[in-house]
């Protein structure tokens, strides 16, 4: 007598006879194409490029010396909705767009225009000034360096006449634009540098623009030659003196320092067949085109000032965005960065100066009640009695800007490397 055993989990049905199993078709549901979801927009969409305004007629300006005007929220409110914004915001991304899928190589210096090579020049004449401030001793201090105020009075000093030879003949007309170009190189009386005083550089290049010193067949040569260059020499300039950052953190946390090379090199990589946002990590690759792309240039030097080894570990930021699936991602992300974080904050927008070739908006604070307050406000700010002027402002100091001392980032390792020498970073121990 045989049987047979069947063995089925008890969370198993066994297998329905075939016989008995058939569906008529009346009761099997039509298939129906799936539907297609809607393209979900974006709650934070890309910034598109607005058009960047005509240069004005130069003969009916009128030439000032810049000054600061942001002094309390209601003036940034006011600063965001003016021309002037719309005309920053233009140049900006007009620059961004000109390096589009363009190595800095591509940019022969000897076919730029004439007043392109005479920039390159003035910037080659301050690296000379550079040489001529050598840093006093600080005895392993890492806060700013004296010498640095000496350097920046060497600047002022030469300033006017580097100008004269960009055909600017107005004496007015070099005083306003001095004043940016000076202030691109850090603050004299904190020792510090960010990204306010390296939006005065392309401040000053929107000025020699607007007085049709530089065009748009130029822009290019403007970021990949000329941004470049002064991107070099305030590294050299940060390294010298130890410039402290200008906040305690960094603006966004992508750098103490810069964030422009982040937004122009993401444009130029935009469309590489093979270097992908996590080439960042890839030592090989940041070395053999570190030179070409100012994204990756600049991930090599914030590398080279750190004293651990390891994005992940000094800049986890820039880690979290390698994780990006396109440069297009990324060049969106710093242009929503550059709108809300730089143009966008008061604690970077009120060392920002307005003359005559970017004009202030109607209603901001001005006069003496601006520059008292923008020496002052860093212990609090006098009442509206005090001043005698028609509106309290409700902003109080500048939050951890400009009163506080930071140590610069790149005199740790500055100072590692005169003890040990050329000593390599160390890594984590659990890296």
């Amino acid at each position: 007598m045989s049987s047979s055993i069947v063995y089925t989990h008890p969370l198993v049905e066994p297998a329905p006879d075939t016989a008995t199993s058939l569906v008529p078709m009346a009761q099997i549901p039509k298939l129906a194409p799936h539907r297609r979801r809607s393209a979900q927009t974006s709650p934070f969409p890309r910034p598109e490029t607005p058009a960047l305004p005509t240069p004005p007629v130069p003969s009916p300006l009128m030439f000032m010396k810049p000054s600061r005007r942001i002094i309390s929220p209601q003036d940034h409110e006011l600063f965001l909705d003016s021309s002037a914004y719309r005309m920053v915001v233009a140049f900006v991304f007009s620059l961004s767009d000109s390096v589009r899928d363009t190595p800095c190589s591509a940019v022969n210096n000897s076919n730029s225009s004439g007043n392109v090579r005479n920039i390159i020049e003035i910037l080659d004449r301050v690296e000379e000034l550079l040489k001529r401030s050598p840093p006093v001793e600080q005895g392993g201090s890492r806060f700013g360096n004296k010498a640095y105020r000496g350097f920046v009075d060497l600047v002022e000093t030469e300033a006017s006449e580097w100008h004269a030879k960009l055909g600017i003949d107005d004496s007015a007309a070099r005083d306003e634009l001095s004043a940016y170009f000076i202030q691109s190189f850090g603050s004299r009386e904190r020792i510090d540098y960010g990204s306010g005083h390296e939006l005065n550089f392309i401040i000053w290049l929107l000025c020699l623009y607007q007085l049709r010193t530089v065009a748009p067949p130029d822009f290019a040569a403007l970021v990949l030659s000329v941004f470049k260059r002064y991107l070099e020499l305030m590294r050299k300039i940060q390294l010298s003196y130890y410039l402290e950052p200008a906040g305690s953190h960094g603006v966004w946390g992508l750098d103490d320092y810069q964030f422009l090379p982040f937004l122009f090199g993401a444009s130029q990589l935009l469309h590489h067949p093979y270097i992908t946002p996590l080439a960042i990590h890839q030592e090989l690759t940041i070395e053999e085109f570190a030179p070409d792309y100012l994204y990756l240039n600049q991930v090599a030097f914030v590398n080279s000032t750190k004293t651990v080894k390891g994005l992940r570990w000094h800049s986890p930021l820039l880690d979290d965005i390698s994780s990006a699936k396109s440069w297009y991602k990324i060049e969106g992300g710093m242009r929503r960065m550059f709108v809300a974080e730089v143009l966008g904050k008061l604690s970077v927008m009120q060392h920002f100066l307005f003359g005559s070739l970017v004009p202030a908006a109607d209603g901001m604070t001005e006069g003496p009640v601006a520059s008292y307050l923008a020496q002052g406000a860093v212990s609090g700010e006098p009442s509206a009695a005090d001043l005698g002027t028609r509106q309290q402002h409700h902003h109080v100091g500048w939050g951890d800007c400009c009163g506080i001392k930071v140590p610069s980032s790149v005199a740790a390792v500055q100072e590692l490397r005169k003890k040990e020498g050329s000593a390599a970073l160390r890594r984590i121990p659990f890296d």
